[in-house]
């Protein structure tokens, strides 16, 4: 490639999305990656031993089966088989119960009892209207009729109707369990929001698992890339934007920590210390499983379900996180499980499993808690310990030196408090520019938030190309044009 016209540097989802849609737009674009291979937090790999493969961090992806962007790029049309369990997620309880969100609202609805017609009531009205909810949850939180809009009012009231659930039943258990996927007080507004929408997904276009693991995804777009003539470097770190080639735009897909590191010696001081606010959450521990069986749940229907939540009752997923939140390790921490093999999906040779799990800590905890973890698994599937084969722990300072955007082994990339979701990484008109003409970031600290969804991507893409290129044109349109084209 001669000079290029955009750099990329970080080949997370959302650095991936950008440049599919920069390159689709016709533009030459060269994306650097500090790591050895492709696709950040959306990596699949060889963690114990030949021919076991699991997901280094994100494993199941509704927020890709809504956004979007993932709906225009299509995932289907390019080989990605999104696997759907029936159940999108199990909560399981003491005594051999279990609270189980299936795709079916109706089902769900029936086998929560009493609890059901609350569930209904909240869940029936965003079922309906999901595309357009998701597509507030989705936006850059920037644009006053979407977030005034009826989409956005019923998404509000969902999080009320939410906080009105008993503390003792198993929906409320549920929603707690799916409030913590936000690393943060299940009862807290930010995790609250977050968890209605996962939890409305889950009724909708469901929680898949890609088939062989969320690699799939990611080198479905390095492969668009490269078609668009874009290039993609591995083992490319950059220590400061100064040493890149000449370009006119240059995007950063890192965390706020990172953008200080790399661009700290073009940026002015006031916009360096507004990010130096930016504030991380806890961390995680992941552990990932070899076993000879699959795992023996007691409730009927957790075999079911692609991910199940590991905590107990709301009232002990509450003081687990507020232990955590202290800086404290919980004994029976929240452990949030995939299990590949309830979509058939088999990640190892005949006979064995794959399993994989993390448990919240303290940020930057250098502690493993891989013990606990089998303890909480077993404390709902006994007999699951002697089915262990092997375990690769990954410890949440660990997960830092894996991925730099996971300060202290937060996998959220930053709290969500209300007004870090909304002002992720600093209060401002828009989050994805600097002071610096040319420069931009995206990341899971940018606007909508975490999730393998390449939404901040499609946001800084509209800017580089409007800012930098003079061109009106939604890369969105361009990239459904060109599909009708190819097909």
């Amino acid at each position: 490639m001669s000079e290029p016209d955009v750099v990329v540097v970080g080949s997370g989802p959302n650095g991936l999305a950008a440049a599919v849609l920069l390159s689709r737009a016709g533009l030459r674009v060269a994306v650097h990656e500090a790591a050895g291979g492709f696709g950040g937090g959306a990596r699949t790999g060889e963690l114990l031993g030949t021919g076991v493969r699991h997901d280094h961090c994100s494993t199941v992806h509704p927020m890709a089966a809504a956004s979007p962007f993932f709906r225009a790029f299509d995932l289907t049309a390019r080989g990605v088989d999104l696997l759907r369990p029936e159940v999108a997620y199990a909560h399981p309880l003491d005594g051999g119960r279990a609270g189980l969100a299936w795709t079916d609202l109706d089902r769900t609805v029936q086998g929560l009892g009493v609890e059901g017609r609350r569930w209904r009531r909240m869940f029936a009205p965003l079922v309906a209207r999901w595309p357009e909810v998701a597509a507030v949850t989705l936006s850059d939180l920037r644009d006053p009729a979407a977030l005034i809009s009826p989409a956005a009012i019923l998404l509000g009231a969902g999080v009320l109707e939410q906080r009105l659930f008993p503390q003792g039943g198993a929906a409320g258990a549920m929603l707690a369990g799916v409030n913590l996927h936000g690393v943060v007080r299940p009862g807290g507004l930010a995790a609250t929001a977050v968890g209605t929408t996962l939890g409305l997904l889950a009724h909708t276009v469901g929680w898949p698992l890609p088939r062989g693991g969320s690699q799939a995804i990611t080198d479905a777009m390095v492969a668009d890339i490269r078609a668009h003539g874009g290039t993609l470097t591995a083992s490319s770190p950059v220590h400061d934007i100064r040493d890149l080639p000449r370009a006119r735009a240059v995007v950063l897909n890192v965390g706020p920590a990172a953008l200080a590191r790399v661009a700290g010696p073009v940026l002015p001081r006031r916009y360096l210390r507004r990010l130096s606010g930016y504030r991380y959450g806890a961390g995680s521990c992941t552990v990932d499983f070899l076993l000879s069986g699959p795992v023996p749940w007691t409730a009927s229907g957790c075999d079911r379900a692609g991910t199940l939540h590991l905590v107990g009752t709301r009232a002990e997923a509450i003081s687990v996180q507020r232990t955590v939140a202290s800086g404290r390790h919980a004994p029976r921490p929240y452990v949030l499980v995939t299990q590949p093999s309830a979509v058939g999906d088999i990640r190892a040779p005949r006979g064995l499993h794959t399993l994989s799990a993390y448990a919240h800590v303290p940020s930057g905890s250098d502690v493993d808690v891989s013990d606990a973890v089998i303890g909480q698994i077993e404390r709902f599937a006994p007999g699951f310990r002697d089915l262990v084969v092997a375990r690769n722990v990954r410890t949440a300072a660990q997960l830092e030196s894996d991925n730099a955007n996971h300060v202290g082994g937060d996998i959220t990339s930053g709290r969500l408090s209300l007004h870090q979701l909304a002002f992720r990484p600093r209060f401002g008109v828009d989050p994805f520019a600097t002071p610096v003409p040319g420069l931009y970031h995206c990341s899971a600290a940018s606007p909508p938030g975490p999730g393998v969804h390449g939404m901040a991507g499609l946001h800084v893409a509209r800017r580089v190309l409007r800012d930098r290129f003079g061109v009106a044109t939604d890369p969105l349109t361009l990239l459904t044009a060109t599909e009708r084209n190819h097909k």
